[in-house]
């Protein structure tokens, strides 16, 4: 048995191993199952989306972890984490954003902690800390599109040239944000992630700095839907698909992020270094075995198209 949380093999009969509960609190024994359905996770996301203040395309709802009583409470207010039960349209999005996430913490992207849940009916959830709280405190965290004067509506009317000056305009150190900017985005192009719209980028402030914040809404939009034509949610170069390696590495890397050919060799490095173990977390992972299949192949196009070669 895998742990929910942490996906690696353990001995228990619980879906949770007391490393998986020790990355949620250290007090944490054991984790009962969400006392839900998916229907009816689905029915409390709908009451309480007017209550949340973030929101989105996937159902979600907010929960207080309650950890002298083992459990996962469902929240209007105060909440500590998200929880996306699965979609009613598109496939295994929980078990296909775990993943998502993990991948890109190989790559030395932040991200929050995060997991799976188990659901009353043995379906599951997919779940993530908040990082814009702490304590009873919040972080300033800022997306995009509130940035650039954009709304729901306008989330995808930009381009990635326009993140680019935003990183340059707000952030504290912007040449260490770029750097981590063309992670995020390679990561992005290789998992399929094509929705990486104004929304899903963000700024947030810690210890006087602006930076970017953790990832989040990590997930390989491309497999659950086969109708999907384009690669990206913003244009590159003003195109979203047909992308090929000189326009991540000559033209972004070099020509808008205007980094040194040392540099871009490094990120090329380790983006090939972090892919060589992504087959192995795909096919350990909760996805079903035709979504590994899709997820693999996909991976396996990307890799050839940015020439990145599987590193030991």
């Amino acid at each position: 048995m895998n742990c929910l949380i942490t996906n690696e093999p353990w001995q228990g009969l619980e879906p949770y191993s007391p490393a998986g509960l020790r990355m949620l609190d250290r007090r944490l024994k054991s984790l009962a199952s969400l006392p839900y359905t998916r229907e009816q996770l689905l029915e409390e996301a709908a009451a309480r989306a007017v209550k949340m203040s973030i929101q989105g395309m996937q159902p979600k709802v907010s929960t207080m972890l309650r950890v002298t009583e083992g459990r996962m409470e469902i929240v209007d207010h105060g909440g500590r984490y998200i929880v996306k039960p699965p979609h009613p349209i598109y496939a295994e999005l929980p078990e296909n954003e775990a993943l998502t996430m993990s991948l890109a913490a190989t790559l030395g992207i932040e991200v929050p902690v995060h997991g799976l849940l188990q659901n009353g009916d043995q379906t599951r959830s997919y779940f993530v800390r908040r990082f814009d709280r702490v304590g009873w405190n919040k972080r300033p965290v800022e997306d995009f599109a509130q940035l650039s004067g954009a709304s729901r509506d306008t989330k995808y009317d930009s381009s990635t040239e326009r993140l680019i000056e935003i990183i340059d305009r707000f952030c504290t150190f912007p040449a260490l944000e770029r750097m981590k900017f063309l992670d995020r985005l390679l990561c992005a192009y290789l998992t399929g992630n094509e929705d990486m719209h104004l929304k899903n980028w963000s700024l947030i402030t810690r210890d006087d700095k602006v930076e970017l914040s953790p990832a989040y809404d990590l997930l390989n939009s491309t497999i659950p839907n086969l109708k999907s034509r384009e690669e990206m949610a913003l244009p590159l170069r003003g195109k979203k698909s047909n992308l090929r390696a000189n326009d991540f590495w000559h033209y972004l890397a070099g020509e808008r992020l205007g980094l040194s050919d040392a540099l871009i060799e490094q990120t090329r490095a380790r983006l090939a270094i972090a892919c060589t173990g992504w087959p192995a977390q795909i096919e350990a992972s909760f996805l079903s075995a035709e979504m590994k299949t899709r997820y693999l192949t996909l991976l396996m196009q990307r890799r050839g198209r940015l020439g990145v070669r599987a590193r030991a």
